[in-house]
């Protein structure tokens, strides 16, 4: 008798957490616009880029339509003059000969993480004191720098960073993980920091001072770090400096997936939370609360049971739908079906992240050690 209480307790958590969870992204004001922008200093764009897709174009031109009064320097990076991207941005630089941007080439990764090996090249050219950081994938409004800046007018403010969406979901494995992203993962923060104030950074788009990095030593410090922008959070924050979180959302545009590949993507994020947050991440799996409720009635098949079950999974699809929708200010029907697929297929990731510690990360296979530190499998 004692397991299907217990079940029924953890269905229970479920729902209050997930009620917690939609009460913090409520109160947010996401996609808010800053009502003073007229703080505008220079800022140097770092975008570190490696092969190029049907969406690359569109995602880096964003940047050289940013509507800002201040300088800009936008410093594109890529490991080998030979990426297909090379052309693609030299295409660029002569569309908008006034526009104060390059190509760096910055030669073979120095460490496991090619990424932060080409930002501390790109790092060394920066001429602003502030410095923006943004992934390859991803497309911008062009409000965004003249809104992502302004928190950094308070000199306590140590880096500024926002949410962003999955844009184009083109297969369901792609629609599944669309969950993930833009449902769950910022409700799921702003949940963190209504408990603490936020230590850690999401990578899609920062800005940050110049003198806060040199400050923590620089990208170099981060280069066998999987998850370079946690990390940045991380030892910004420890510095005492406050992360701030900006209401504009971006949008990533990823090439199709299909459910392996989706499959992976998501083991290793999960396994780099195991790494770098464990406790935290263990007990994620309390706010499921598609399994817990439906694990309840299969082993005490009662009435109770089954209005508390549908009760539990009628709350996670309706907050579901109404995440996606904030974020990504289209509604969307299958949300409510796929925010259970998700459940369940995320149970499964969740245990698997304890069965090993490997991940592929651009074709190459590595091990995350103590603290999201990589080594790559040869």
């Amino acid at each position: 008798m004692l397991l299907p209480v217990i079940l029924g307790a953890l269905a229970a958590l479920s729902a209050v957490l997930t009620l917690w969870q939609f009460a913090v992204a409520r109160r947010f004001p996401l996609h808010a616009r800053a009502t003073d922008t007229s703080f505008a200093p220079g800022v140097s764009l770092l975008k570190p880029l490696k092969g190029r897709d049907a969406e690359t174009e569109r995602c880096l031109r964003s940047w050289f339509a940013q509507k800002y009064s201040g300088p800009v320097q936008i410093l594109l990076g890529v490991a080998d003059a030979d990426d297909p991207v090379c052309e693609l941005v030299r295409a660029l630089l002569a569309a908008h000969p006034h526009a104060d941007a390059e190509l760096v080439i910055c030669g073979p990764p120095v460490c496991p993480n090619a990424k932060v090996s080409s930002l501390a090249q790109l790092e060394r050219l920066a001429r602003h004191e502030l410095i923006i950081i943004s992934d390859a994938d991803v497309r911008v409004p062009p409000d965004l720098l003249a809104n992502l800046v302004a928190p950094l007018r308070d000199p306590a403010v140590g880096l500024v960073n926002c949410f962003y969406q999955l844009a184009n979901p083109r297969t369901l494995a792609m629609r599944c993980e669309a969950i993930a992203i833009n449902a769950d993962f910022w409700s799921q923060v702003l949940q963190s920091r209504s408990l603490k104030p936020l230590d850690f950074a999401l990578g899609a788009v920062m800005a940050t001072r110049g003198s806060t990095l040199r400050q923590i030593g620089g990208f170099a410090v981060l280069g066998d770090d999987l998850a370079d922008d946690y990390q940045l959070g991380q030892r910004i924050a420890a510095t005492g400096a406050r992360i701030e979180l900006s209401p504009v959302v971006v949008e990533c545009w990823e090439a199709p997936m299909n459910w392996r590949q989706v499959w992976a993507h998501q083991l290793r994020w999960a396994r780099t939370i195991r790494a770098c947050q464990p406790a935290p991440y263990f007990f994620n799996i309390l706010s499921n609360a598609t399994v817990w409720p439906v694990l309840w009635f299969a082993v005490c098949p009662t009435q109770t049971s089954l209005l508390g079950a549908l009760g539990c999974i009628f709350l996670r699809r309706l907050t579901a739908a109404y995440h996606y929708a904030k974020l990504s200010r289209a509604g969307n029907l299958l949300v409510p079906w796929l925010a259970m697929l998700k459940d369940f297929l995320g149970a499964i990731i969740w245990a698997q992240a304890f069965l090993g510690w490997h991940v592929m990360w651009r074709g190459v296979r590595y091990r995350v050690l103590r603290g999201g530190k990589l080594a790559r499998v040869r």
